[in-house]
């Protein structure tokens, strides 16, 4: 129904479990990831960015979409660089989160990176107003608790992390 670089809107003839014919209504999107990144100080990597479809500024953790042909960990590598100029030496896969089931099939791969080391940020255009706050997990977690991160990405990163006591 309708296509562009960053998702396709499809309308689907489908077979419900019951035998009976229906029309599904969905949007294909690609996976995206999100990068929990501690610092030797235990220290997390969180953005605050305007997100225009909330319109609103929010907390989120480094994240973006996996480009075509691309695996999941170094998409995981490139967004965290790109937004923070930070580099990982250590990656640890967190999980894989569904993300609105019944609109999409969009799914989020979660990562925690520990041995940072720092660089330089390369910000596409629409992250001008990108900035990089270093909090502690135990505020990040509170965050999350609190619905201060919205984000799914970031809630479930930080949720796991603490639950699987991958991080202080």
């Amino acid at each position: 129904m309708f296509e562009s670089r960053w998702f396709e809107v499809r309308r689907d003839d489908a077979v419900r479990p019951d035998g009976s014919a229906t029309v599904y209504d969905h949007v294909v999107a690609p996976p995206a990831v999100t990068v929990l990144a501690v610092d030797a100080q235990g220290r997390v990597a969180v953005t605050r960015q305007w997100i225009y479809v909330h319109r609103q500024v929010q907390w989120r953790l480094p994240a973006g979409r996996v480009d075509p042909g691309e695996e999941p960990r170094a998409a995981a590598a490139r967004e965290l660089h790109e937004e923070t100029g930070v580099s990982g030496d250590t990656w640890t896969a967190l999980g894989v989160i569904n993300c609105a089931d019944s609109l999409t099939n969009h799914r989020d791969h979660a990562f925690l990176a520990t041995g940072l080391r720092n660089g330089t940020q390369r910000l596409e255009a629409g992250e001008a107003d990108l900035e990089v706050h270093w909090l502690g997990f135990r505020q990040v977690l509170g965050m999350v608790l609190a619905g201060e991160l919205p984000h799914a990405g970031s809630s479930f990163a930080v949720l796991l992390a603490h639950t699987k006591e991958l991080v202080e």
